[in-house]
């Protein structure tokens, strides 16, 4: 009798979830003279640092010079200024703007960072902290998500807001009611971590295409 081996099938076992801790960018988004963006970035950093599950890099717009004129072939020196930039926004995980509002928007340094780049920003969630007068800086918030929608993340819903930011912190940078705050600070880095490790390891099983 002959006997006909049957075809076997890939092994379908899924892959075991990364433990690494999440490379967070900090985007520092303000390069306005006498900024307060310091104050409330560093209140950030403070909920990150003692975090198990975060590495963070801040990125500071003010220290980028990026060029204004984007171009497909950017030259020399631009390709430069770009190196000192891009392969970092390249290794994050995940992302967290750290946003004032200026003229109902955001500031122009950061669209020029958002806007030299497309594939450092796909499959990874973002976040936003803003800050700013009655605001609280939300409607740079709302623009941001619809920039960043287009360039393929996923926007994290909530949100830390500074409502009269300058009011809320004493001159050593401590919030003077910080409960709030606090309390809305972790629930942004629970669901920042909970995406960003499930893109993650979405990612390993199967490489994002657009």
């Amino acid at each position: 009798m002959d006997l006909t081996t049957a075809p076997t099938t890939p092994s379908t076992a899924p892959t075991t979830p990364s433990t690494a801790p999440l490379k967070v960018a900090v985007i520092l988004a303000s390069n306005r003279e006498g900024r307060f963006a310091p104050v409330v970035s560093d209140w950030f950093l403070s909920h990150t640092d003692p975090h198990p599950d975060i590495e963070t890099d801040l990125i500071d717009v003010a220290q980028l010079d990026l060029p204004v004129a984007l171009s497909y072939r950017p030259d020399a020196d631009a390709q430069a200024r770009l190196a000192a930039v891009s392969p970092r926004l390249a290794a994050a995980d995940a992302f967290v703007v750290v946003t004032p509002e200026y003229n109902h928007s955001y500031p122009a340094p950061l669209k020029n960072l958002i806007d030299w780049h497309r594939a450092e920003w796909q499959a990874k969630p973002v976040a936003f902290v803003s800050y700013g007068g009655v605001s609280g800086g939300l409607r740079a918030v709302e623009h941001l998500r619809q920039v960043f929608a287009e360039l393929h993340t996923v926007g994290i819903r909530e949100t830390v807001s500074f409502h009269d930011a300058g009011a809320l912190f004493d001159d050593e940078g401590r919030h003077r009611d910080p409960a709030g705050c606090d309390a809305a600070a972790k629930v942004l880095l629970d669901q920042l971590v909970w995406w960003g490790h499930a893109l993650r390891d979405a990612k390993a099983v199967r490489p994002y295409g657009v």
